[in-house]
């Protein structure tokens, strides 16, 4: 609820009035943010727990699902105060700390959630089309140096919103709301304009766009190249299917998730830019964004299922977990995408034959 924000922390009086107040919102995003608190908060402490017990962080997919995990749990311990804001009537009873805190890692999670998937498709893509070259680059300290750079790159985009984060009370309504920051001040207010726009902007590009061409880009080039393997190994046509399917179902569950909320945030952003005095429009908006935000939110239970629990080691895995099946001392350590990466080897000598027979008939 952007609109409720513009004014002071003394008490603002709305040109819109509380705009997307509605009883369905107050009732059914609490239910929703419950479902996804506790269906998250189990699959990926799952996903931490398999990884952990079961399997040794000597892979670099391995890694960044660890990781994955990691960010979404920082972000689901946040729900309950989302919830309690939604079921209270956009009330935030928390204080000015956790509505910073609270606000930053909603953004903290978007930028890690995002960038991890992004490098997890780019060490996909050089794991299966160039599996020999890319030896060197995907190693672990390579891997834990990424994950270091993209914690601090995250942290470092969030700290704005939570800079620019504090509760106000509405007169209008005499609720207390967890907001953004609007001084009285035209100079002060002018700036905290700019940076709003700056990160909007920052969160619309870095948050979806640039990474989301970066993810298609890295499949469209892993299917060129599992298909033109498939016509020269035509056993492997299964194990080609199941990688596509769950690079398919990656690619899709992102865009399904954060795309709705982006292109309201989108139009969010045009509306506080020339129609910010239109109650129509900001009135849909911010009717349609919780919502938007349910969805987005999904992507922290639908991460653990795309990238851990449709391998077939990771489910034997945990069922072990399940069973308190003691670790075992030796042996290897299967890893997330052992299928994946097995495939690559064949897919690379594949293309290389693929390669040869072209030269030949050239030759010919």
């Amino acid at each position: 609820m952007q609109n409720i924000t513009a004014g002071a922390t003394d008490g603002i009086e709305l040109k819109c009035g509380m705009s997307g107040s509605h009883k369905l919102i107050f009732t059914l995003v609490p239910i929703v943010y419950g479902c996804i608190f506790v269906i998250g908060i189990v699959g990926n402490s799952m996903v931490v727990a398999v990884i952990y017990c079961y399997m040794k962080l000597k892979t670099v997919a391995n890694i960044f699902v660890l990781n994955l995990a990691v960010s979404d749990l920082t972000f689901l311990i946040t729900l309950p105060m989302w919830a309690t804001f939604a079921a209270t009537g956009y009330h935030w009873p928390f204080g000015g700390f956790l509505c910073k805190a609270s606000a930053g890692l909603v953004m903290f999670n978007l930028y890690t959630s995002i960038f991890f998937l992004t490098a997890l498709s780019m060490d996909r893509y050089l794991a299966i089309v160039h599996p020999v070259r890319s030896r060197r680059l995907r190693t672990v300290v390579y891997a834990r140096v990424t994950c270091v750079v993209i914690w601090l790159f995250a942290f470092l985009l969030s700290v704005p919103t939570a800079l620019t984060r504090d509760i106000h009370h509405i007169k209008n309504s005499n609720t207390t709301v967890c907001g953004v920051l609007h001084p009285e001040l035209e100079a002060e207010a002018m700036r905290l304009k700019e940076l709003r726009l700056a990160i909007n902007l920052m969160k619309s590009l870095l948050g979806f766009l640039v990474p989301f061409v970066i993810i298609i880009t890295c499949y469209c080039l892993i299917g060129r190249a599992l298909v033109g393997a498939r016509q020269i190994q035509k056993s492997t046509r299964s194990r080609d299917d199941e990688v596509l399917r769950m690079l398919a179902a990656a690619v899709l569950a992102f865009f399904l998730c954060w795309g709705p909320h982006q292109v309201f945030h989108l139009m969010q952003v045009l509306t506080q830019l020339i129609l910010k005095d239109n109650c129509a429009v900001v009135e849909i908006i911010d009717t349609a964004m919780p919502f938007t935000i349910c969805i987005a939110y999904f992507n922290s239970c639908v991460n653990p299922i795309v990238y851990g629990f449709v391998g077939h080691n990771f489910r034997r895995n945990l069922l072990r977990l399940l069973r308190c099946s003691p670790r075992r001392a030796t042996g290897p350590h299967p890893s997330i995408s052992s299928k994946v990466s097995g495939f690559s080897f064949r897919t690379s000598e594949a293309l290389s034959l693929t390669t040869k027979s072209k030269a030949s008939s050239d030759v010919k």
